[in-house]
């Protein structure tokens, strides 16, 4: 599962060829989730500050992020997105 971005220790990842809808996996120390890229919606237990930034990460690189779930998709190499400074 290849890494998109890192940030603040935590990991922003997206299986190629995943299920739908559109979404990518965040995991911190043991905590994973899993958060709908167009719906926001969060599946899983999380920190609720690592929470929040995971959900401003989204809403800031959105585009991005619909862009590499196409590209996961087609089996294309998935290039980074900047964290959170």
């Amino acid at each position: 599962m290849p890494v998109l971005s890192r940030f603040l220790g935590i990991s922003i990842r997206m299986y190629y060829r995943d299920h739908t809808p559109p979404h990518f996996h965040a995991i911190y120390g043991e905590h994973e989730i899993t958060v709908g890229i167009v719906t926001g919606v969060v599946e899983g237990r999380f920190p609720v500050r690592a929470l929040r930034m995971v959900l401003e990460w989204r809403d800031l690189r959105r585009d991005e992020l619909i862009t590499r779930w196409a590209d996961a998709r087609a089996g294309d190499p998935l290039q980074p997105i900047p964290g959170l400074e």
